[in-house]
């Protein structure tokens, strides 16, 4: 199969899981004998713009004639089967979903956030959970300047939002959404349901399990509000409070709340701050883990570390809402604390530590959950099936869509504060 994909890579510095799932696909379907393509941006390269086009981007953040002509002439010239399209934010944008339409190529997308129905893509304001630009107007998140909290560099996003609403909905036959959680908003949003299929994403063999009890509790993501940072340091604290469990926590990232967890971190036995690993490093400190921990205060529309800790035979500790509910069952292979509940965190970080005969066997359970349903093996076939069913559907051929990856065995779960508000 020859698949074109489309990506606008997030900037470097910081670490990104979109960036991480575009090269692992690529890679697994290059390995299994596909001809893939790229056709790509770079938000690194903004910093080498003029001033004049610094200052034009936002104007082309809804739609960039330049990206659909060059896009609509290298299909024309190189006819691939089907385009896969990620993230489009900021220098692409869906345009790109014209020029797939200009050269009659069948377009299927990746739902990795909720930039569908909420310009910042996170259903989440001041650390609560929010749902108020969900299936109307995104005035609201202008209002509230949602997007790293400045209204003028929301107003691009909210745009876009609103003018291009039909066309991705209409002009992509398939969405790949990574969680049914994800699904379930999307579609009570007013997204078209048989177009919205589960693929959850897949992580490759480690190399490296954990073969004895551990030896540290792990953060590893990105150190912002919505990710739990300051709820996991509360809960610490909580812990060392009352003797600690025994083994230190340690965190790996960066991100805005980097100089706070340094200060927090400094000078403490029980909490090491070790900076942003490369993922060999990364590979190693979940293999060694007593645990992960994923303490999101936002809906997660997936959760990697957790499935990365999965296919390392170590159970994960995380927020009992989003994919999360999908990715972890409680007590089985993982536990699952009250969303944004610091003294239930504690709790379970507690008992995952306290119980070594319990801990082993959740590690155990959650790796052949990872073989069943987050294999490359399982990835590649489900990948593969959509874009079929993509194809089919531009062509005319078959009987409609048909769901994608409703196998898992995982249950269809509403998110929990649906109207509390990523």
């Amino acid at each position: 199969m020859r698949v074109l994909v489309v990506h606008n890579r997030y900037a470097s510095a910081q670490p990104s899981g979109e960036n991480k799932v575009v090269d692992q696909e690529t890679a697994l379907l290059r390995d299994g004998g596909h001809q893939v393509e790229l056709f790509e941006r770079r938000s690194d390269d903004i910093a080498s713009l003029s001033l004049p086009g610094k200052a034009a981007l936002p104007l082309l953040v809804p739609w960039n004639p330049g990206v659909r002509k060059e896009l609509a002439a290298r299909l024309r010239a190189e006819r691939p089967d089907v385009v896969h399209v990620h993230n489009v934010f900021p220098l692409l944008s869906p345009a790109v979903l014209a020029a797939c339409a200009d050269a009659g190529v069948p377009a299927v997308a990746t739902l990795h956030n909720y930039t569908q129905v909420c310009p910042p893509g996170t259903l989440q304001r001041d650390g609560r959970p929010c749902t108020d630009c969900v299936g109307s107007s995104p005035l609201p998140a202008v209002r509230h300047g949602c997007y790293r909290g400045s209204r003028l560099a929301t107003v691009p996003l909210a745009v876009s939002l609103s003018v291009n609403r039909r066309r991705w909905w209409t002009g992509v036959e398939r969405f790949f959404c990574i969680s049914a959680a994800q699904r379930d908003v999307l579609a009570a949003a007013g997204m078209p349901a048989e177009r919205l299929a589960v693929k959850h994403n897949f992580v490759p063999e480690p190399g490296i399990v954990r073969t004895g009890p551990g030896e540290h509790v792990l953060y590893l993501g990105r150190l912002a509000e919505a990710k739990g940072v300051r709820l996991l340091m509360a809960a610490w604290d909580e812990i060392t409070a009352g003797g600690g469990v025994g083994v230190p926590l340690v965190i790996a990232g960066t991100g805005p709340l980097e100089a706070e967890v340094t200060a927090w971190a400094a000078g403490r036995d029980d909490v090491r701050y070790v900076g942003l690993y490369d993922q060999e490093e990364c590979r190693r400190a979940i293999a060694r883990s007593v645990a992960v921990v994923a303490p999101s205060t936002w809906l997660e529309a997936f959760g990697l570390v957790v499935v990365e800790a999965m296919a390392a035979g170590v159970p994960a500790v995380a927020a009992g809402h989003g994919a999360f509910v999908e990715l972890v069952e409680d007590g089985v292979t993982g536990l699952l604390h009250q969303p944004g509940e610091a003294a239930s965190l504690a709790s379970c970080l507690r008992r995952v530590t306290a119980e070594p005969d319990g801990n082993r066997e959740m590690g155990q359970a959650a790796r052949r959950r990872y073989e069943k349903d987050f294999s490359p093996a399982v990835g590649l076939e489900r990948l593969l099936e959509g874009y079929r069913t993509a194809i089919a559907g531009r062509s005319g051929g078959g009987d409609g869509p048909q769901p994608v990856g409703e196998r898992t065995g995982s249950s269809r779960v509403h998110p929990r504060e649906r109207d509390g508000g990523n």
